[in-house]
């Protein structure tokens, strides 16, 4: 709340950049792991039709996934507060990584604020829509590796739920939606997500 609120991006902007720098470096060494691979052959395969991801590395595109919709932004984008022009931040990170010059605007100098959810932010609407599109259409819906305690993102699964789907709940944790799963796997999802698809390959 002190370093990634709207409120103290506006009054520090530097103490944000200083927090996100040692991420942004950890991100551009970053691969996709074997959950990322395993979720983008399901949807080669069509057997997955949409990736809701909390995720903010582009990871899941990298790995291959193309209908992704990422309900918390990305990295990947900066956005200029002032103009609200839009820039990829590739253009910026290694500048920002090896001297620690902060992102600012092509166009008017302001500092650039990364195109993900803020806490006293809200999701964008578009993306939010599209999100509840594709869960309240599922027949089945994969909730992996996470608890679901963040909202309103938690409320997704009551979507496909209504719709009749039937859920596949792969976390470490417990939830709030265990008793309503058709499956769960307590296992790394790491190991998880591509024994699904192995399984899907071997018919």
């Amino acid at each position: 709340m002190e370093v990634v609120s709207l409120t103290a991006f506006y009054r520090q902007p530097e103490r944000f950049y200083r927090w996100l720098r040692p991420l942004v470096q950890k991100m551009a060494a970053a691969e996709p792991n074997p959950a990322h691979h395993a979720l983008a052959e399901l949807e080669k395969l069509g057997r997955l039709q949409a990736l809701l991801t909390q995720n903010i590395d582009g990871l899941h595109q990298k790995a291959g996934s193309k209908n992704v919709v990422e309900l918390h932004g990305s990295l990947e984008r900066l956005l200029c507060l002032n103009c609200r022009n839009t820039f990829p931040s590739k253009n910026f990170y290694p500048h920002f990584i090896a001297n620690n010059v902060i992102p600012r605007c092509p166009a008017c100098a302001a500092v650039l604020k990364p195109e993900i959810v803020f806490y006293e932010e809200t999701l964008k609407p578009s993306t939010w829509d599209a999100a509840v599109k594709e869960a309240a259409r599922a027949d089945v819906m994969i909730i992996a590796g996470t608890s679901l305690e963040v909202w309103p993102v938690n409320s997704l699964p009551l979507y496909a739920l209504e719709n009749g789907a039937h859920l596949i709940i792969n976390t470490l944790s417990r939830t709030h939606l265990d008793n309503q799963a058709d499956i769960l796997l307590n296992y790394e999802i790491s190991d998880a997500l591509p024994s699904i698809v192995r399984a899907i390959l071997e018919g």
